[in-house]
């Protein structure tokens, strides 16, 4: 078995996710999603979410692509989750292009960057938002 993995916040979820899900399963068996908390985001990355962590994980976890959501605490557990799940694969959005090569060193599992769904962003989303509300 396959064993695959992704990471993000997955807020305000959309095609381009849903997308990023699918074409991550199609690279295994089985795919676990590491969903950021909201510590995580607020103390790391600066960001507030629109839904919770646990309404977030809801969402995920009720998409048919995704076996497993464990939480994302900080950017260091990743080599940590690989050996913890026995993962083959991790996977990320090309927007990360580069980012995560050093995971291949430090582990056995592959690193893909798949490409985005160019016409989708939840920044883009809350940017059309904010413009209809002006």
């Amino acid at each position: 078995m396959k064993r695959i993995i992704t990471y993000g916040t997955f807020d305000l979820l959309h095609y381009g996710h849903i997308n990023l899900l699918k074409r991550a399963k199609e690279q295994g068996d089985y795919l676990v999603v590491a969903l950021s908390t909201d510590e995580f985001n607020w103390d790391e990355k600066q960001k507030k979410c629109y839904f919770s962590y646990e309404k977030r994980k809801q969402l995920l976890e009720a998409i048919r692509y995704v076996d497993l959501v464990i939480p994302e605490n900080n950017w260091e557990q990743k080599t940590t989750d690989i050996e913890l799940y026995h993962i083959d694969k991790f996977v990320m959005g090309d927007d990360w292009a580069d980012k995560f090569d050093f995971i291949e060193d430090q582990t056995e599992a592959e690193v893909i960057y798949l490409p985005r769904t160019p016409e989708i962003s939840t920044t883009q989303i809350k940017r059309d938002l904010e413009e209809k509300n002006r």
